[in-house]
């Protein structure tokens, strides 16, 4: 199937065909159970309605792709706790200022109570802020998969380079196939009846390529597909991992060839091996703690760490007993599973991490399937 522009990707008969195609070779003796890691696939889903459009006996399972939603509290209380008690200016992106701390307090919160909290579109931002003031101390709390990880390695060459002494960095990026073994591995080394393959994430592997998820599908013997963000990318996804599923093999396939190269962005992956260091462990959202499983700043920058310029500490706080963020995090529970999913808990009043973030799959939920429930 030749398909080159966005239009092309949302084609109602090639979407048609495509359902067909998966209706005509599932075998309806089995279930298959498919998680999809990122959570921009989870709002492909919920946006199109594909879920409505799958044989009953496939199912789609949330992941922990969601940079924002797999933040602990702990983190959060860091960044609240610059803000509000260090005298610095705080930069970061505009998702993480209304995830819940301790209390129900947020950085929008710190904000209005006069903490110096900016909004950034980039670190780059950040960094120029705090050229633009050496008086002031200027922190970029730094969040994200390895999508967003190379950009912070690049205002920490920068930084470094012109001398910047007043910025530094709460280094919060995590690792995506660590998370996704330990998804298994929480279900014990019998994990097969709970996911049949994954949805492997676009924009990460846009930077990681193939290669990281090989060890993963090794192990586990489970097949990942690399997926793009158009209705017709997850749908042929779905039918390749069926496929794999049918056959019995346990392959990495890149459905998203126009935008992944095999070896990822290698530039990318350059700078990153240069800036960062994995982490002995780090604490995931629902997750627990997880071994190398996030970066650090690497010795060589380590004098632009936020964490001991300041000897900030982090502390392991619960999540919200009323909120199953965590257990729709580890694909256990969707979002309709939680009591408070849009009555206490909405895009506007947030009391879990799944529905702040727009990759949340709460948010996904309540946006799109209230609608099409109206």
């Amino acid at each position: 199937m030749q398909l080159q522009y966005t239009a092309d990707f949302r084609d109602k008969e090639k979407a048609r065909a495509l359902c067909e195609s998966i209706r005509s070779e599932v075998d309806p003796a089995r279930q298959y159970r498919y998680m999809e890691f990122c959570g921009g696939h989870t709002h492909v889903l919920a946006r199109w309605g594909l879920a409505d459009l799958l044989p009953d006996n496939i199912r789609m399972i949330h992941g922990p792709g969601c940079p924002v939603c797999v933040l602990p509290i702990g983190r959060v209380d860091m960044a609240l706790d610059l803000a509000m008690n260090r005298n610095v200016t705080l930069c970061t992106y505009a998702d993480m200022m209304r995830v819940p701390g301790s209390g129900g307090r947020t950085l929008f919160k710190a904000k209005a109570a006069g903490a110096d909290v900016r909004m950034v579109y980039s670190p780059t931002d950040a960094l120029k802020l705090a050229q633009e003031n050496p008086d002031k101390e200027v922190v970029f709390f730094a969040i994200g998969f390895e999508t967003t990880t190379p950009p912070t390695a690049i205002v920490l060459k920068a930084a470094k380079a012109q001398g910047v002494k007043n910025f530094s960095v709460v280094c919060s990026h995590v690792i995506t196939p660590a998370a996704m073994t330990h998804i298994m591995r929480s279900h014990g080394k019998d994990a097969a009846p709970f996911i049949d393959g994954i949805v492997g994430p676009a924009h990460v592997s846009a930077v990681i390529g193939e290669k990281p998820y090989r060890a993963f599908v090794d192990e586990w013997k489970i097949p990942v597909v690399i997926c793009g963000f158009e209705p017709l990318d997850m749908l042929m996804s779905i039918l390749m991992l069926v496929r794999q599923t049918n056959s019995g093999r346990a392959e990495v396939e890149n459905e998203f060839t126009r935008a992944v190269p095999a070896d990822g962005n290698t530039v990318a992956l350059s700078l990153m091996a240069e800036t960062f260091v994995l982490r002995k462990d780090f604490a995931w959202r629902g997750l627990g703690r997880l071994p190398e499983s996030a970066l650090a700043l690497s010795p060589a920058f380590e004098e632009f760490d936020a964490e001991k310029r300041f000897s900030l500490v982090e502390h392991d706080v619960p999540d919200n007993k009323a909120c199953e963020c965590g257990a729709i995090l580890r694909g256990e529970k969707e979002p309709r599973d939680c009591r408070v999913f849009g009555t206490a808990c909405t895009p506007i009043h947030p009391i879990g991490a799944c529905m702040v973030s727009s990759e949340g799959a709460c948010a996904a939920y309540f946006s799109y399937e209230s609608r099409r429930n109206r």
